[in-house]
């Protein structure tokens, strides 16, 4: 397999809900006008606390500094692995759990912290610029590793020698968090970019002026109500959504595409607080148990927490593995 570190230099931010109205202009322009601030990494995802915004610098300088904007103090890179039978771009993804014991891992067991992003056309792997030395040793054994410039890819040389590299292995066990699951019923859809200007004022109201209260998260138990999530990326040219079922109904039907069976999903949300940037493993914790009962999942990591969409005949299944996990770590 291939493993491709993109050119993408990306940070990640929280917009408050309250602040949202200072960043709808430079938002709806980061959507549907990329090609005036040459953003190539967007991804703008909603949850109850917050606005999670993924971007490159490009998409970065569009966002002015406010009482708002929380940034993460670290730049970002993407990574993508590649197999030789790798769909086309118009064929869903398969889920982060195909690559948890090749990349998830790995990284884990090397104190790397990682952020996911599953869209409907792929998985990426998000690592800090300063990790890139250990991610490039760690994963040298299980791919060829190779690093786009200028929009060529180049084979980066691996040197044997680990620097140090294994010492990270010995550490304190990551905490194990607690998973929640809303009721919601999710898709996970794309959009052919030349008709997103139809879609452009059901879109803008959905993301910007159809505020929904959210609701207090239950204090225990793995059952949550319905919340507020919407997950929008337009990455290199490819759009991924992901929304409710009840969401999906304002939108022209005939549009929006996803897989042939049009399967529904249901979410893990993984947290009880807010989870920390610089906490290892966390993502392992979840794609691992998934991987092992061989079950698919996307993922979506935000700023305060992560979240695992599985399908929704299996939601149960991936409840009772995941509390298995936390009652084997008491």
């Amino acid at each position: 397999m291939e493993l491709h570190i993109l050119e993408h230099r990306v940070r990640v931010l929280s917009v408050s809900r309250g602040g949202l109205w200072l960043y709808t202009h430079p938002l709806i322009k980061l959507l549907f006008l990329p090609q005036r601030s040459r953003c190539k990494f967007f991804s703008l995802t909603e949850t109850p606390e917050d606005y999670t915004l993924m971007l490159d610098e490009e998409g970065f300088k569009e966002l002015p500094p406010s009482e708002f904007l929380q940034v993460v103090d670290a730049t970002w890179l993407v990574l993508n692995v590649l197999s030789n039978s790798s769909s086309a771009p118009d064929v869903p993804a398969v889920g982060v759990t195909k690559i948890a014991k090749s990349v998830i891992a790995p990284l884990a067991e090397h104190h790397v912290s990682v952020l996911m992003l599953s869209t409907y056309q792929t998985d990426f792997i998000l690592v800090r610029e300063q990790d890139l030395p250990v991610v490039i040793h760690t994963l040298a054994r299980e791919f060829n590793i190779f690093q786009e410039v200028d929009g060529e890819a180049e084979p980066v040389a691996c040197d044997d020698n680990s620097n140090g590299f294994h010492r990270l292995r010995h550490g304190p066990s990551p905490t194990v968090h607690p998973i929640q699951s809303p009721q919601n019923r999710f898709c996970i859809l794309t959009l052919d970019p030349e008709t997103l200007p139809a879609i452009a004022t059901t879109l803008i109201d959905v993301l910007f002026y159809s505020h929904r209260a959210p609701k207090e998260a239950a204090s225990s138990g793995p059952e949550l109500d319905s919340i507020p999530f919407f997950a929008f990326s337009l990455i290199e040219g490819y759009i991924s959504i992901v929304m409710d079922a009840e969401t999906q109904k304002k939108f022209p039907s005939n549009l929006l595409l996803t897989s042939s069976s049009g399967e529904l999903w249901r979410m893990v949300r993984i947290g009880g607080q807010p989870l920390g940037f610089d906490e290892c493993g966390i993502v392992a914790q979840i794609a691992g148990p998934l991987a092992a009962a061989d079950i698919s999942a996307y993922y979506i990591s935000t700023f305060n927490f992560d979240h695992a969409l599985v399908p929704e005949d299996g939601i149960q299944s991936v409840i009772e593995v995941l509390q298995q996990r936390q009652e084997c770590s008491r």
